[in-house]
């Protein structure tokens, strides 16, 4: 057999053969398979005058009969990665339902949010591009007003991973009002500190306004802090932004903002191995804080 000396084309040109052009976004992404307890659905956006599809989660319980009048706390889970789909994320449903549907925690709903083009950022040059307001504005509302929801703080949470973790932070600490519980994850702390420290530059092509980060708006939160938020970041140990959560969390620390810290060992920069490990945990995180938030107000 006569074997020829590679020269690394073939293999170069067989990896970008492989390699699958980013898919153009859309608001709107049908699952082609569903989690058990999730739906796909969508609503339509004022701001825009089109649909925008979201994922929801619904525990087992949420559709007996006894239950018609009950209403439930919501997490609003937030992807990672651009540009924005709503099914993402929805993988984490099968830990988040085996968890409810075991009685480790209390029953929850989980809607798994679109972030649009830019994931989470509003971009006021383009119409098409707010994920924050479309998020805030449009579909919390929606959520309300079709499902049977706790249409409060109290009974509401934010949580995200990479992107997510970030859109998480900033949304957070400037919307306060909206929710009692907040668990940002493997956070690029570290762009977002760039894009504070260079006036909104994050790239040659991407220019947020003055402010409008995780670092500037942490500190506006910790001038006026209220209403209280209960904040757990958590992070595995192998992910690469494992070291710019921990200088995150020290300057949180030298702002005296109260949080809570989950350090995953020995985990990469991956929601759905962090989840597979410690999920529970952060899933009664929020069921503990919305159980505190409704106690305080009987």
């Amino acid at each position: 057999m006569l074997v020829l000396p590679s020269t690394g084309y073939s293999q170069a040109t067989s990896t970008q053969a492989k390699k699958k052009p980013p898919r153009p976004f859309r608001w709107v992404n049908p699952l082609k398979q569903k989690p058990v307890g999730v739906e796909h659905a969508v609503f339509l956006s004022p701001s825009m005058e089109h649909e925008v599809g979201y994922c929801i989660y619904l525990p087992p319980e949420y559709k007996a009969s006894k239950n018609v009048t009950r209403r439930y706390p919501v997490v609003y889970y937030l992807h990672g990665g651009r540009p924005g789909s709503e099914t993402k994320s929805v993988r984490l449903a099968a830990t988040i339902h085996r968890h409810i549907s075991d009685l480790d925690v209390s029953p929850m709903i989980y809607v798994f949010v679109n972030g649009g083009p830019v994931s989470h950022y509003n971009m006021p040059e383009r119409k098409d591009a707010m994920g924050e307001d479309v998020f805030i504005d449009e579909l919390i509302p929606h959520i309300d007003s079709t499902y049977r929801t706790i249409a409060h703080r109290n009974g509401r949470g934010i949580e995200g991973f990479s992107q997510g973790g970030r859109g998480t932070t900033r949304i957070m600490f400037k919307h306060p009002e909206l929710f009692s519980s907040a668990a940002p994850g493997g956070a690029g702390y570290a762009t977002e500190k760039r894009i504070s420290e260079e006036n909104g530059r994050e790239s040659e092509s991407l220019q947020f306004g003055p402010g409008y980060n995780t670092w500037d708006l942490a500190r506006r939160y910790a001038k006026d802090p209220n209403p209280k938020l209960r904040i757990l970041i958590h992070v595995g140990t192998s992910g690469f932004n494992y070291a710019n959560n921990l200088e995150f969390m020290k300057f949180l620390e030298s702002l005296e903002i109260p949080f809570k810290r989950l350090i995953v060992q020995n985990v990469p920069h991956s929601a759905q191995q962090i989840y597979e490990k410690r999920g529970l945990q952060i899933m009664r995180f929020h069921a503990e804080n919305f159980r505190r938030s409704t106690d305080a107000i009987r």
